[in-house]
């Protein structure tokens, strides 16, 4: 209970500034629907209004709520939980695309990383471009990206998977370089006077050593593919995916489903970091790295 009392008074100061901002953001449009009417609102049916708008400048946290459930739950107990109008069908078309993206990311990251640690040609060349090639804007180039495979004939899934693996494998390159040279010195001297080779340093030393680092860049490449996938989605005016359901929502001014998307993706990539904590844990308790 000690543990959950910091994280329930940041939740309900969270509440507490979004119910207030949504006050303060919507009241000018319910004072001058009461204008209009010829009507004077007292505090209290200021507060009401602000918060049951159908289309708010800022919805009320239990607006959101009441989407989503009316999106996920009410679809799910009518046996629609894949409708084209169910955020599960949409968080699972953006989550197909964010696996694949992070599984060739962190594939891709991890080869490049090996290479760098091994080969100083590497080291000196490529990783420059790998950290400058983070400093073009997402929204840039994932027009270019989709452009480019639909001209060669290649659309759907894979675009959108190519993105998320360009923003996710950065991180595990990163993490893996600084993981893979971890070990000091003197563990390095005790491979070579067991006369190790390259790669029975690599298998027994270098990546068991590398396992912390690669999962904590593997918690930032899973957020960064996800975001990535949602990107995706954007340029190609996809009708399914979270990505979508943002589109639409700003084409029609539904506030509420914008937000009712961004807390479904932000839900997602929770269990999805979480999900790789869980196996982080396992991995490093089976090899006796933590109690």
């Amino acid at each position: 209970m000690r543990n959950l009392f910091p994280i329930l008074t940041v939740v309900a100061a969270i509440f507490v500034i979004w119910y207030g901002a949504a006050v303060a953001l919507n009241a000018p449009w319910a004072k001058d629907q009461a204008k209009r009417a010829g009507v004077e609102l007292t505090f209290s049916e200021l507060i009401t209004e602000t918060w049951r708008q159908k289309k708010p400048k800022l919805p009320a946290p239990h607006q959101v709520t009441a989407e989503i459930w009316k999106t996920t739950g009410e679809m799910v107990a009518k046996g629609r939980a894949f409708s084209k109008r169910s955020l599960i069908y949409h968080s699972w078309i953006t989550l197909s695309a964010t696996i694949l993206g992070f599984v060739m990311g962190t594939g891709f990251g991890i080869l490049l990383a090996i290479g760098i640690v091994y080969n100083r040609v590497m080291d000196m060349s490529v990783m420059p471009w790998v950290i400058a090639s983070q400093t073009i804007p997402i929204l840039a180039i994932a027009p270019m990206i989709i452009v480019v495979l639909n001209a060669v004939g290649i659309s759907g899934l894979l675009p959108k998977a190519m993105i998320s693996m360009y923003l996710s494998f950065f991180p595990v390159v990163v993490g893996m370089v600084k993981g893979l040279r971890s070990p000091d010195q003197m563990q390095l001297d005790q491979m070579h006077t067991w006369n190790a080779t390259a790669g029975q340093q690599f298998w027994r030393l270098r990546l068991p050593s590398s396992m912390p680092f690669l999962f904590a860049s593997l918690k930032v490449a899973m957020a960064a593919s996800l975001v990535g996938a949602i990107v995706g989605e954007l340029p190609t005016g996809a009708v399914a995916g979270l990505g979508a359901r943002l589109l639409a929502g700003s084409y029609y001014g539904q506030t509420i489903q914008i937000w009712s998307a961004l807390i479904m993706a932000a839900a997602l990539a929770a269990c999805l970091v979480a999900m790789i904590g869980a196996i982080q844990r396992m991995t490093l308790k089976r090899m006796g790295m933590v109690q």
